[in-house]
């Protein structure tokens, strides 16, 4: 099999597939016949070929996929006129410390904010896939500590926890990830699936090329806060 028919074979993967490919998956559609450097230099080529297309070839968290771009945003959202879901002040100030400073425990994140953390809270971001218990704190009571999850990075458009930005305050952190606005929604089709990216590659200097993990939420739209 020559470069280009190859080429067409990652593109149609990577534009049917359901969710991010890592590269072991890519090298199985070859019988493992090629290795992984070449997949990649063939990968670089793709992004270079949709560059300037409503859709382009991204690195996140858990793998390769395709998304459209931030500024189709706006004529996508007229397709799915819903209003997405709204995350509280607290909730995102919670999860910006959990991003920002994990693995913490709920007491680290009632230190910092100053104020008792709901539960409710907590829970909402377990239950949406974007932290998890790693393990739990040798101390007194062995409290859980929370982590990100490779759905929340894969959801913000990052491959890793080094692209965050740095900012100093959980405020600001929390800033954010609320300017985000309403962030990134999955809409797929039977025949093509593609991901809305919305501002996050802009918001964040935009993803970059790194190995990643695994796993991504496929309904979401992301945290857009309201204060409380």
């Amino acid at each position: 099999m020559n470069s280009v028919d190859a080429k067409r074979v990652l593109e149609t993967a990577l534009i049917c597939a359901q969710q991010p490919l890592q590269l072991r998956d890519l090298r199985a559609l070859f019988d493992e016949v090629l290795g992984a450097d070449t997949i990649k230099h063939m990968l670089l080529e793709l992004q270079l070929d949709w560059s300037g297309r409503g859709v382009e070839l991204v690195c996140v968290a858990s793998g390769w996929r395709f998304q459209s771009r931030s500024d189709m945003r706006e004529y996508l959202d007229r397709l799915h006129p819903e209003k997405p879901p709204r995350y509280s002040r607290a909730a995102l100030e919670t999860l910006a410390i959990i991003a920002y400073r994990q693995p913490v425990t709920r007491g680290d994140i009632e230190d910092i904010r100053g104020v008792a953390v709901n539960s409710l809270i907590v829970k909402q971001l377990e239950d949406r896939g974007w932290v998890e218990v790693i393990g739990h704190r040798e101390s007194i009571g062995r409290p859980a500590l929370f982590a990100t999850t490779r759905h929340f990075l894969d959801d913000l458009g990052l491959a890793s926890l080094d692209q965050l930005p740095l900012l100093d305050s959980p405020a600001q952190q929390a800033h954010v990830f609320e300017a985000l606005n309403a962030g990134i929604s999955d809409r797929d089709s039977p025949s093509l699936s593609v991901t809305t990216a919305a501002a996050a590659p802009e918001a964040l200097g935009g993803p970059q090329v790194q190995d990643g993990h695994a796993g991504r939420d496929t309904d979401l739209f992301f945290l857009t806060g309201t204060s409380s």
